[in-house]
C-alpha cells in the first residue's frame, strides 16, 4: 500500500495562500474580509517587508470584495484598510494602489484625488481609473485634463474619455475623440467603444452625422457585427425612426437573440407601429425566442399609442400569467397612460392602487392630466395631495402647475392661490423645452421658455 505523502514546505504555502484568498473573496462583509485579511498579515514574519505577490492578491481581493457592498457598508472601513496597506507596505504594488484608488474613486473623489496625487509610479489603469472617477461626479473638464496629461494611452483609457463625454452629454466632443483616436492609426476602437459611441447617438438624437458615420466606419473595415453591435445598431436606428435602416441590420444578423427583437418591437411601437410591432412580437415567440421585461414594455407602449386598452390589458396579464414577470413601474405606466388617457380614469387609479411598486411621480402625472383632459376634478382631489407629497421642486415644477389648474377646475380659488404661494417659496419654475438642432457635426441646445 502506497505511504501517505506529507506535503512539503512549497504545497503547504500555496495551499494556505489559495484558501486566504478564497475565504477573504466569499466573507460574509466587508468588516469579515477585512478581518481575514488583518489575520493574513500578522502572519507574516516581517510586517514592513517588500511586497509578497500572495499578499498583493489578497489585499486586491480584499479591496474587491469591499467594493462589492453597499457605499454605506464600507464607507468607515476602507480609511482602516488604506492604513494598514501602508503599514504593510503593500501600497508600493501599482496593483493594489490602483484597485485602493478604484474603491475610492466610487466612495469620495476628494479621497480618490489625494490617493491619485500621492501615487509615484502611475499605469494606464491608474489614469483610467481617476479619469472614470471624475466622469461619475459630473466634471468633464477635470477628466479631460487627466486624459491630456497621460504620457500613453491605452484603449481603456479613450473608451474612458468618450464614455465621460457621452454620459454628459456630449456626444459631439466624444466623435471628435473618436475621429482623433482613428486619425492616430495605433489604436482601432473595439465593440465596447464602438457600442458605447452607438448608445449615445441613439440617446441623444444625433443619428444623421455620428450613428451613421459609426456604422459605415463598422462596413469600411469589415467588422463582425456582434451580438451586443447588432443589438446598439438596430437600436440607434430604431430610436432615431430610422425602421428600413433597423430591419436592414435585423435581417443581416446570422443569429438573433431577445435583445435584437426587443429593439426593433420597442422602435416600432415608439413610432406609432403598433401593428408591425405586434407582428414581430408574435413572430419572435414563433421562432422560439422567450420574451423578456423590456420586451413587454414594447409591447404594451404599442398598444398605448394606438388606444387599445382590452387587448393592452389582456398583454399585460399574459405577462404575468403566461410567463411569470411581475410588472414594473414601466409596464405599470404604460397600462396607467393606456386606462387614463381612453378616460377610463377609475381604472387607471385602481390599477395604481394595487401596484406592488411605489408609483412614481411620472404615473400620478399622466393620471392628474387625464383628470384635467377629462374635467374629473372629484377624482383629481382624491391623489392631489399624496402627488404633492413626493412631487420634487427642482424637477416636478409641471406636476405643482397642474395641480393648480384642477384647482382651478373645481372653483377651488383659494387653493389655487395656495398651490401658487407654495411654488413662489419652493422657487419652483416649469421646466423649460428644449429642441435639438443637428447641423453635420454641429450640435446646439436651443431652449425655450415653456409658457402658460
Amino acid at each position: 500500500m502506497e505511504l501517505l505523502k506529507f506535503p512539503n514546505a512549497i504545497s503547504t504555502l500555496s495551499w494556505t495562500n489559495s484558501a486566504s484568498a478564497a475565504a477573504i473573496r466569499h466573507a460574509s462583509s466587508p468588516a469579515a474580509a477585512l478581518t481575514l485579511f488583518k489575520s493574513r498579515l500578522l502572519r507574516r514574519r516581517h510586517p514592513a517587508a517588500a511586497a509578497d505577490l500572495h499578499d498583493s492578491n489578497a489585499a486586491v481581493f480584499t479591496l474587491k470584495h469591499c467594493s462589492s457592498f453597499p457605499v454605506s457598508s464600507t464607507i468607515r472601513l476602507i480609511p482602516s484598510l488604506h492604513a494598514l496597506l501602508l503599514k504593510s507596505n503593500l501600497l508600493s504594488s501599482i496593483h493594489v494602489s490602483s484597485t485602493l484608488l478604484h474603491t475610492y474613486s466610487l466612495l469620495s473623489l476628494p479621497d480618490a484625488l489625494q490617493l491619485f496625487e500621492e501615487i509615484p509610479n502611475r499605469n494606464a489603469v491608474t489614469y483610467n481609473t481617476m479619469i472614470t472617477c471624475y466622469a461619475r461626479h459630473s466634471n468633464i473638464y477635470a477628466a479631460r485634463e487627466v486624459f491630456n496629461e497621460m504620457p500613453q494611452r491605452d484603449i481603456a483609457s479613450w473608451s474612458a474619455i468618450i464614455c465621460a463625454y457621452l454620459h454628459s452629454g456630449n456626444p459631439s466632443h466624444a466623435f471628435s475623440l473618436f475621429r482623433e483616436m482613428n486619425l492616430g492609426g495605433k489604436i482601432k476602437p473595439d465593440a465596447l467603444i464602438l457600442v458605447a459611441m452607438l448608445s449615445g447617438c441613439a440617446d441623444s438624437g444625433s443619428l444623421g452625422f455620428h450613428g451613421k458615420s459609426i456604422h459605415a466606419y463598422m462596413e469600411r473595415n469589415h467588422m463582425d457585427v456582434s451580438v451586443q453591435l447588432g443589438t446598439s445598431l438596430i437600436d440607434m436606428y430604431a430610436k432615431s425612426g430610422c425602421l428600413k435602416n433597423a430591419f436592414f441590420v435585423f435581417e443581416r444578423m446570422p443569429e438573433r437573440n431577445v435583445m435584437h427583437w426587443t429593439a426593433m418591437i420597442c422602435g416600432l411601437a415608439s413610432h406609432g407601429h403598433c401593428d408591425e410591432a405586434l407582428a414581430f412580437f408574435e413572430r419572435m415567440k414563433a421562432t422560439g425566442v422567450r420574451p423578456n421585461e423590456i420586451t413587454f414594455t414594447g409591447v404594451l407602449n404599442a398598444f398605448r399609442n394606438a388606444g387599445l386598452v382590452e387587448a393592452g390589458y389582456s398583454y399585460f396579464c399574459n405577462m404575468m400569467n403566461e410567463f411569470g414577470f411581475e410588472p414594473g413601474i414601466h409596464h405599470y405606466g404604460c397600462m396607467v397612460d393606456l386606462f387614463a388617457n381612453s378616460g377610463r380614469i377609475q381604472d387607471a387609479l385602481s390599477l395604481i392602487q394595487s401596484m406592488k411598486v411605489e408609483p412614481n411621480v411620472v404615473i400620478w402625472t399622466s393620471l392628474l392630466s387625464a383628470c384635467k383632459r377629462y374635467r374629473n376634478f372629484e377624482m383629481a382631489e382624491k391623489v392631489i395631495a399624496e402627488v404633492l407629497l413626493i412631487a420634487e421642486p427642482d424637477d416636478d415644477g409641471g406636476v405643482y402647475a397642474l395641480v393648480s389648474d384642477l384647482y382651478a377646475l373645481g372653483g377651488r380659488w383659494n387653493d389655487v392661490q395656495k398651490v401658487r404661494g407654495l411654488m413662489e417659496r419652493l422657487n419652483v419654475k416649469k421646466k423649460r423645452g428644449s429642441s435639438f438642432i443637428e447641423m453635420e457635426n454641429l450640435e446646439d441646445n436651443v431652449a425655450s421658455s415653456n409658457k402658460g
